[in-house]
């Protein structure tokens, strides 16, 4: 399944994109639910399949599961709905698999040619740092160039979400724990990134992490190794590698996280960025107001974002 938040009417609810069309999860459910004959439908819906993702996500596998099986019953008995539960994708506006979740833990230094540009050694540890809820932003948005900096960077990250719950994960169980796979940019400001030597202020900005197409769940997409990854900038490769080559995998990295923390369902991983960024170009080249930024990733799907200067309205720090 391919869960997206979508909003209409300036509402944002939860939906599953189903053949260029997006089902609303929750009131698919109540449908179901109601055509059951239960009394308390919407009750028992907003409990099990709720109005948006972040509360799915609350729900673990099971509510997935209930999600995906109301899905396929309101497209087979789509005139029973009292609410309409199937808009076409040009109705609605696409958002971030993701609204607000507990954590977004990045992670540093995970692709072996990224490490190498940057001129650093192999860890033998996970580099962690942070993103906030703020960053957020869809696939339908701009990324906001703040007049704060002139050296904004991309980063393509293969992303995971937690289904549950996770403490002390051994590494053989660690993708029971996950509830699907998307993609975020990480967009970075460099010269803010590098003025102290923790990195947090470059990747908090407002706007810096372009996340979507839409999460696929973890039933759909069962081993994350093997995914080709690749960053256009107004079609030109820059970044290009696979899945494959990450220092530290998704495997790894929920059983390392977890024995530091308490992994909460829906928070959000990004698992680094290889070679290409444009800070390690020569001469270095950054983002300008305009640019298309584009990453595929195999079984995913593509995020594709425009730059936009004066989007935001931040003032020179």
């Amino acid at each position: 399944m391919k869960l997206i938040n979508y909003t209409l009417n300036g509402l944002t609810r939860a939906g599953a994109i189903v053949d260029q069309q997006v089902i609303d999860l929750n009131y698919a459910y109540e449908t179901q639910l109601q055509a059951a004959g239960e009394y308390r439908y919407k009750e028992i819906a907003h409990a099990y399949v709720p109005s948006t993702t972040d509360e799915l996500y609350q729900g673990g596998k099971k509510s997935i599961e209930l999600a995906q099986q109301a899905a396929n019953f309101i497209l087979a008995n789509s005139t029973l709905s009292a609410q309409k539960a199937i808009y076409s994708l040009e109705e609605v506006k696409v958002e971030a698999p993701v609204i607000n979740p507990g954590k977004i833990i990045c992670v540093g230094h995970n692709y072996k040619e990224h490490i190498l540009e940057m001129g650093r050694e192999l860890p033998t540890h996970p580099v962690i740092f942070a993103k906030f809820a703020n960053t957020i932003l869809g696939p339908e948005d701009d990324i906001p160039f703040h007049p704060i900096s002139e050296q904004l960077d991309y980063e393509a990250e293969f992303t995971f979400v937690i289904g549950k719950r996770a403490r002390n994960v051994a590494e053989e169980d660690a993708l029971n724990y996950v509830a699907g796979y998307t993609i975020t940019n990480d967009v970075t400001y460099r010269d803010i990134q590098r003025r102290t030597l923790q990195w947090l202020q470059g990747k908090t900005v407002d706007g810096s992490a372009p996340m979507g197409p839409f999460l696929v769940t973890s039933d759909e997409l069962r081993d994350p190794s093997g995914l080709d990854v690749v960053l256009t900038v107004n079609g030109e490769v820059r970044q290009k590698t696979n899945t494959a080559n990450l220092v530290f995998s998704v495997q790894k990295l929920v059983s390392f996280l977890s024995n530091l923390m308490t992994l909460e369902p829906g928070d959000v991983v990004l698992t680094g960025t290889p070679g290409g960024v444009g800070v390690a170009m020569d001469p270095p080249t950054f983002l300008k107001d305009g640019d298309v930024v584009r990453i595929e990733i195999d079984k995913v799907g593509a995020l594709e974002n425009k730059v936009a200067t004066g989007a935001g309205s931040l003032v020179n720090a």
